[in-house]
């Protein structure tokens, strides 16, 4: 049977392939496209958004309970209407994700790490899981039980995690920069002991298989429904978001060949730039505030993945 080409069925199929957590979908369509203008919506908006991609309003209502217990949102009640706003620790962990999922392609590397050494002993072990859980999502490597090393970290969300966990004190930041005299054989060895390349390299390969189609579909059909534009804009977000913040960004010295990571950024950064006028005249029109409708988007959505003055043209 020939696969789908049309981008109605090709949204179809990437929401039954991804599956997507309800509660991960919403920290999307926030962080993408309720954040951008302002940061609130009504819950009635969030429902009836959520509803395109099969979630009943149950389970957003339970999803959003969920998020208030975690900080990621805050509920203000208007007469019968609930609103909800993302948090001011939200605001922070999402922009700390915005850094680096809407970032330009081109990218320097100035060969320096910066490492983060554990003392032993120094925390307890609910305390060690935490910080090593939350070190890997920003896209530091093991290198030991007690070093953990980043090419090019993010430093504020780095220097908030710890004070986060109150061991700021206890902890130990260093930069190092990288020797090139003895070439880059152990560092690669290294890297992988550090990383699961094979892990990501797959992941990214199947974001590929997933997402260029729908290139090709939108190249062949007429401009898709903003609706559907809105449906296809989350689900392209949501799962390059899943695989790029488990990625430490290595410079390509450090990585395989034909390493697929910036190929499945060149992909989203033009399909981001095709889907997004559509989706936000979608949103602008399906989603409201407190105060009415949602205000025009902050001038740095227009900034993401390095501009999207041109997402207009050809």
């Amino acid at each position: 049977m020939a696969r789908p080409r049309r981008p109605e069925d090709l949204a179809a199929q990437l929401t039954d392939a991804l599956a997507p957590r309800a509660k991960s979908l919403i920290i999307t369509v926030y962080g993408d496209a309720v954040l951008p203008h302002g940061g609130s919506l009504w819950l009635g908006s969030l429902i009836d958004l959520m509803a395109l991609f099969g979630l009943s309003e149950r389970i957003v209502r339970t999803s959003v309970f969920r998020l208030c217990k975690d900080d990621w949102l805050t509920n203000t009640q208007i007469g019968r209407r609930s609103f909800y706003r993302i948090t001011d620790s939200g605001k922070e962990r999402f922009a700390a994700a915005e850094r680096r999922i809407y970032a330009p392609l081109a990218r320097e590397w100035d060969r320096g790490w910066d490492l983060l050494l554990v003392p032993p002993n120094a925390l307890d072990a609910e305390t060690r899981d935490a910080l090593r859980r939350e070190l890997i999502w920003q896209g530091f490597g093991a290198a030991s039980a007690t070093v953990y090393a980043h090419p090019n970290c993010d430093e504020a969300a780095m220097h908030r995690l710890l004070a986060e966990l109150g061991i700021a004190d206890r902890i130990v930041h260093m930069k190092a920069s990288l020797n090139r005299a003895e070439g880059f054989g152990a560092l690669r060895d290294l890297v992988r002991g550090c990383w699961d390349i094979d892990q990501l390299e797959h992941d990214y390969a199947a974001f590929l298989d997933h997402f260029r189609p729908l290139w090709t579909a939108i190249e062949l059909s007429e401009q898709p429904e903003p609706a559907l534009c809105f449906v296809l804009r989350t689900l392209l977000i949501h799962d390059f978001r899943r695989i790029l913040l488990r990625d430490p960004m290595l410079p390509p010295d450090l990585l395989p060949a034909d390493w697929p990571g910036q190929e499945a950024r060149m992909l989203t950064r033009n399909l981001y730039r095709r889907l997004a006028p559509p989706s936000e005249a979608f949103v602008m029109g399906a989603a409201t505030t407190a105060n009415g409708p949602l205000p025009d988007a902050q001038p740095a959505f227009h900034g993401r993945f390095g501009g999207l003055e041109s997402m207009a043209a050809g």
